[in-house]
C-alpha cells in the first residue's frame, strides 16, 4: 500500500474574489492570507473581528498533481482526508467525489475512475459556516435557543469545533481548510482495515491478544502471511514475534506473549517503558503489501468505582494501584489549527510533565488532537481523559446528524484506543448537568432533551463498547454516572466546581467540599506584560479599555479579578504590577483548592484545574499562555502537584503541617514550623522527624501561637507569617508561608533582594536574599524567555538558590553570569505598593 501525498502548495481564493494566494498545506484561510501579510495578525488590538466577518464567504482551495500509470494499474485508489474544517464540495477534474461535513472525520473516497494518467486536478470549496447557520431550518418542536457564553449562536448545528465560534476564552475564528494531511492511497488486494489488542495480565507475563479486520475483497486473496513482531521501543529489540497464514481471511486474532514484562506507568508512579508492535501483511512472493505499526504500553488502567463510607469513588487505577490524579484541562494550543505543531505540543506537553501532571483532560470544544500528540502522552506518562467532541450545547439530533456524530466517534476511537496514555473516554462536557440545572437548557422543548438520551446514552455508549470495551467510558462531565442522576453529587461521580470565580465565593469555600474527583475548576488571571505588548498600544493598556476587554472573553471578569484582589492584596501601583499581582492571586486559589483535596486523599482522587493552555493571547484561565509562558500558577503546580509535598492551614488559634506523599514507597521527613516577623527572627518554632505511609496524607505537626495574641485588633498578626519546611530523606523540601490576616492588612516592609550569579556547564544558578519578608518573588527578563527552576516564591530568611537551564532559553540569549544579573528583574509583592 503506497501513498501519493498532496500536501504542499495549493491556490486559494475565495469565491466572490480573483485574487489567489499561496496556501501551504496542511493549512486554512487564515493561515494562507497571514502567510500573504494579505490581513493583519487578527490577534493584534481587535482584528479578530474583521478575521470573523471573512467566513461570511465560501473559499476555493485547489492544485494540479501527476499521477503515473503505475497507479491506475492497482485495483483500489482512494482519496484520503484526514482533517476537512469543515464544510466541502471536493472535485477531482472537475467531478464531485465528495460532500464533507465534519472536520472530526477522515474521509476515504474511491477516486480511480475520477483519475487519468498526466496531470490531474483536485479542487475543494469550503462552503460557509455562518451562512450554513443563517439558514439552518430546524424541524417543528427542535429549535435550539439556548447559545454559549461567547460563542456564535448555532455552532452546535455543525460538526467543527465549538471553540472555533468562540468561547469565554477565546475568540470567534471559524477558519476554514484543510488543516490535516491529503493524500491518495493505492494498493492491489486486500488491506487490514483494523486493528485491536487486548491486554491480558498474569504475574510474569502479559499476553497481548491481536485482532485484524480485512477489507471485504479478503476471500480473493490466498497464501497471504501476516507477521507480528513486538519490540522494545527504546532497544529495537524484538521480545516475541508470530507468523501465520490466517484461515479466515476477513478477521484474525492471535495472541503473543511477552514474558518479564516491563509495565507502563502515569508520570511520577513509574517508568513509561513502550512497545512497538509491527504487522506486516506479505503476498505468497514474500513481497510486503501493507505494514502497519502501532506504539502500546502494557498495563492496565480503568477507574475505579468502588462503593465506600462516602458514597462511590472516581478513581483512575493503574496496574491495580488508586492515583491521585493531578493536571489541568487541555484547549486547542492555537486558533489556526496548521500552527499546533509536534513541536508546540511537545513543548506544553513537557510543561505539564514538569509540573508533576499525571493527566490531562482533553476538553470536548475543541477538536482531536493528532497522533502525535497521544504519543507525546505515551512518551511521557500523561493520562489523557478523552472527551468526545461535544460541549456545553443542546443539539438537534437529526438522523443525519445522529449517523454523522457516530461516525466520527467510531473514527476517532479507533485512532485512539491503542495508546497507553488513554484513561477513560468521556461522552461530553456539561450537557447531563446542564439538563438538569442550567435554566437556560429548561426553556428548551422535550424532544431536544429525548435527543440528548438518544445520542448520549445510546448511540455513543454503543460505538465505544464495540470499539474501545476495555478503555472506560463515562457518559458526561460532570456526571454520577448519567440517566441524569444527580450529576453533581460531590460523593459520586466527579464534579465541575465554579462558586470560587464565577460566584464569586471566597477560597475558603473549597474547604466545604470533598468531591471524589474536581475534573473542573479555576480561576483568571492576566498574562504578563510581555505578552499583552503584543495585542496593545501603550494606550490600550488599562484593563478597562476596549482592546483590554476584547482579549477578555468572560463577561465581567476584569472586575471579578478586581473583586477578588480587593479581598486580599492592596491595589497595584500600576498596570504591570496589576498584571502580576492577578498572577499571584490565581496561584493562591487554585492552591488552596488542590492542596486540601490533596489533605484528603482517599475521599477525593484526583484534580484538574481550568485551564492548562490558551489558543490566543487572552486574560484567562490558563496556567500557560499562549506563547508558552509561564504564569504564577504554573510555578505553584511544581509544587502543590510534587509526588512528595507538603500543605500548610490555620485552624484557629494553631498552624498545622501535613505531608502528602503520593508515591509506592514510605518516605522519612523532618519538618518545622517557624513563627517569624517581617525581619525573618524567629518567634516560635516547633519541629518533628516522622515517616508517611506511601500514597497517604497525613498532620504531622501543628504549632499554637494562642498566646502570643494580643486584644489590639489583630495589630501583631500583621507583622508576623508562619513558615512551614518539610524536608525528605533525599534532600529536596518543601516549603509553606501561611500569613494570620490577608496579605493587604500585614505590614510588609519594602525588601532589599540582592542576587549572585555563577554560570556552569548546563545552567546558570541564581542565590537570592533579602533583608526582610518578601512575599511571591517574581523573576524575570524584559527580552528573554525562560523557565526557572522556581518562581513567585518566598524568601524568609535564607539564601534561596534558582537556576536556569540552558536549555531552556525559550527565546532570547543569555551571554554569561552577569549578562544575568544585569538584566535580571526582580519583584516582589511589597514592590506593588505605592
Amino acid at each position: 500500500m503506497k501513498r501519493l501525498m498532496l500536501n504542499g502548495i495549493w491556490k486559494m481564493n475565495s469565491r466572490e474574489e480573483e485574487t489567489t494566494y499561496d496556501a501551504v498545506i496542511p493549512g486554512s484561510v487564515l493561515s494562507a492570507l497571514l502567510d500573504a501579510e494579505a490581513i493583519p495578525d487578527p490577534y493584534d488590538k481587535m482584528n479578530e473581528y474583521a478575521a470573523r466577518d471573512l467566513f461570511w464567504k465560501d473559499y476555493i482551495f485547489q492544485r494540479d498533481f501527476l499521477v503515473d500509470e503505475t497507479v491506475l494499474k492497482e485495483e483500489h485508489v482512494e482519496l484520503v482526508c484526514e482533517g476537512l474544517d469543515t464544510l466541502a464540495d471536493v472535485f477531482i477534474n472537475g467531478r464531485k467525489v465528495l460532500y464533507a461535513d465534519n472536520m472530526h472525520r477522515t474521509w476515504r473516497i474511491p477516486v480511480k475512475e475520477y483519475l487519468h494518467a498526466g496531470e490531474n486536478n483536485i479542487r475543494i470549496e469550503f462552503l460557509s459556516v455562518l451562512k450554513y447557520i443563517e439558514n439552518y431550518q430546524y424541524e417543528e418542536n427542535k429549535e435550539v435557543h439556548c447559545a454559549v457564553t461567547g460563542a456564535i449562536k448555532g455552532n452546535q448545528l455543525i460538526r467543527k469545533a465549538h471553540s472555533m465560534f468562540g468561547w469565554d476564552w477565546g475568540p470567534q475564528l471559524p477558519d476554514a481548510g484543510i488543516f490535516r494531511d491529503i493524500y491518495l492511497e493505492y494498493r492491489t488486494g486486500r488491506k487490514i482495515e483494523e486493528i485491536q489488542f487486548h491486554q491480558e495480565h498474569e504475574p510474569h507475563a502479559v499476553n497481548v491478544q491481536v485482532r485484524l479486520l480485512f477489507s471485504e475483497e479478503a476471500a480473493e486473496q490466498e497464501n497471504q502471511k501476516v507477521n507480528i513482531s513486538i519490540l522494545e521501543k527504546e532497544t529495537g529489540n524484538t521480545v516475541t514475534q508470530i507468523q501465520e497464514i490466517p484461515e479466515n481471511l476477513s478477521e484474525w486474532e492471535c495472541t503473543l506473549p511477552v514474558e518479564n514484562p516491563r509495565l507502563w506507568w502515569p508520570n511520577g508512579y513509574g517508568e513509561q517503558p513502550l512497545y512497538d508492535v509491527v504487522i506486516t501483511l506479505t503476498d505468497s512472493e514474500g513481497e510486503v503489501v501493507q505494514e502497519e505499526r502501532r506504539t502500546i504500553g502494557l498495563r492496565t488502567l480503568t477507574v475505579s468505582r468502588e462503593h465506600d463510607e462516602w458514597g462511590r469513588e472516581f478513581a483512575f487505577q493503574v496496574n491495580g494501584v488508586k492515583i491521585f490524579a493531578m493536571g489541568a484541562n487541555y484547549i486547542p494550543e492555537d486558533c489556526v489549527y496548521s500552527r499546533i505543531t509536534r513541536e508546540r505540543q511537545d513543548y506544553l506537553l513537557e510543561c505539564a510533565k514538569r509540573a508533576h501532571y499525571n493527566c490531562v483532560r482533553v476538553w470536548g470544544g475543541g477538536y482531536y488532537p493528532s497522533d502525535t500528540f497521544y504519543e507525546l502522552c505515551d512518551e511521557k506518562g500523561l493520562i489523557v481523559w478523552q472527551d468526545l467532541m461535544f460541549a456545553c450545547n443542546v443539539y438537534d439530533a437529526t438522523d443525519a446528524f445522529i449517523e454523522n456524530c457516530r461516525l466520527e466517534a467510531e473514527d476517532n476511537v479507533k485512532r485512539l484506543r491503542h495508546h497507553a496514555s488513554l484513561g477513560l473516554l468521556c461522552g461530553n462536557n456539561e450537557i447531563e448537568s446542564g439538563w438538569v440545572q442550567w435554566p437556560q437548557f429548561q426553556e428548551e422543548t422535550m424532544n431536544l432533551r429525548a435527543d440528548y438520551i438518544k445520542l448520549f446514552e445510546y448511540v455513543i455508549p454503543e460505538v465505544v463498547k464495540k470499539n474501545a470495551p476495555d478503555t472506560f467510558f463515562w457518559p458526561s462531565s460532570p456526571s454520577s454516572g448519567g440517566c441524569f442522576a444527580d450529576p453533581d453529587d460531590e460523593n459520586n461521580g466527579d464534579a465541575h466546581y465554579w462558586d470560587v470565580w464565577h460566584g464569586q465565593k471566597p477560597f475558603t469555600d473549597y474547604r466545604k467540599y470533598f468531591f471524589r474527583f474536581c475534573s473542573e475548576f479555576g480561576f483568571q488571571s492576566f498574562p504578563c506584560l510581555k505578552t499583552v505588548k503584543t495585542f496593545t498600544e501603550p494606550e490600550d493598556r488599562n484593563i478597562f479599555s476596549r482592546v483590554m476587554e476584547s482579549h477578555q472573553k468572560n463577561d465581567a471578569a476584569n472586575g471579578k479579578i478586581l473583586y477578588y484582589m480587593s479581598e486580599n492584596f492592596r491595589y497595584p501601583a500600576d498596570f504591570a504590577d496589576l498584571l502580576y499581582v492577578s498572577q499571584v492571586l490565581q496561584g493562591m486559589a487554585i492552591q488552596y483548592g488542590v492542596e486540601h483535596w490533596r489533605r484528603n486523599r482517599g475521599r477525593c482522587m484526583g484534580t484538574l484545574y481550568w485551564q492548562l493552555n490558551d489558543n490566543w493571547p487572552v486574560a484567562s484561565w490558563a496556567s500557560v499562555d499562549y506563547f508558552g509562558r509561564w504564569k504564577a500558577l504554573q510555578y505553584m503546580a511544581c509544587r502543590f502537584y510534587a509526588p512528595e509535598a507538603s500543605s500548610m492551614i490555620r485552624d484557629k488559634n494553631k498552624i498545622v503541617l501535613f505531608v502528602e506523599n503520593e508515591t509506592s514507597s514510605q518516605v522519612k521527613w523532618h519538618g518545622e514550623i517557624c513563627l517569624k516577623n517581617m525581619d525573618c527572627e524567629v518567634i516560635a518554632a516547633i519541629s518533628a522527624e516522622g515517616k508517611t505511609e506511601a500514597f497517604l496524607s497525613e498532620k504531622v505537626l501543628e504549632l499554637d501561637f494562642g498566646q502570643y495574641l494580643t486584644d489590639d485588633y489583630g495589630s501583631w498578626e500583621e507583622t508576623v507569617f508562619a513558615e512551614g519546611k518539610v524536608t525528605f530523606e533525599d534532600g529536596t523540601e518543601a516549603r509553606n508561608v501561611e500569613v494570620l490576616l490577608p496579605y493587604k492588612h500585614l505590614s510588609l516592609k519594602k525588601p532589599s533582594i540582592s542576587v549572585e550569579t555563577e554560570e556552569a556547564e548546563d545552567s546558570f544558578v541564581l542565590r537570592l536574599t533579602s533583608d526582610v519578608f518578601a512575599p511571591f518573588v517574581e523573576l524575570d527578563f524584559d527580552d528573554v524567555d525562560v523557565i526557572f527552576s522556581d518562581n513567585f516564591f518566598h524568601l524568609t530568611g535564607k539564601t534561596y538558590e534558582v537556576k536556569i537551564l540552558k536549555k531552556d532559553i525559550c527565546k532570547g540569549q543569555l551571554a554569561n553570569a552577569d549578562d544575568v544579573k544585569n538584566r535580571l528583574r526582580i519583584r516582589s509583592l511589597a514592590d506593588t505598593y505605592k
